[in-house]
């Protein structure tokens, strides 16, 4: 299993950044994606979450209006397109894969190894 971020660097506030996870070795489109962060010093913060097709997704409060998640199944790739970048939005940001099949007591957990976002001027 293999989760690949890309797409991190830095920018000025104001600008715009969009990351890739790129997933492998494991069925992507039974797994709902999320984005995760861990700002300098703190923990980690809840992103955003799509649902495993897709049509269904949801955002933290800082960030709604400026990020949109998606995912291609068809590429095994999850994006987050963060427009209008803030300084607080530094953080190394991680995506996470989540599936669970509660009658078959199954449960699978997977995470990237994080990608740098850096908003500064």
């Amino acid at each position: 299993v293999q989760l690949m971020e890309s797409g991190g660097g830095s920018v000025q506030p104001g600008g715009s950044l969009r990351l890739s996870c790129a997933a492998s070795g494991f069925i992507f489109s039974s797994y709902a994606m999320s984005w995760v962060r861990q700002a300098p010093g703190k923990g980690l913060e809840w992103v955003s979450v799509i649902n495993s097709g897709g049509g269904s997704t949801s955002y933290a409060g800082p960030v709604k209006g400026r990020f949109t998640i998606s995912r291609d199944n068809a590429k095994n790739t999850l994006y987050l397109q963060m427009n209008s970048l803030k300084p607080e939005d530094t953080a190394v940001y991680y995506c996470n894969a989540y599936y669970a099949d509660y009658d078959r007591w199954l449960e699978y957990d997977y995470w990237g190894q994080g990608t740098q976002v850096t908003v500064s001027s």
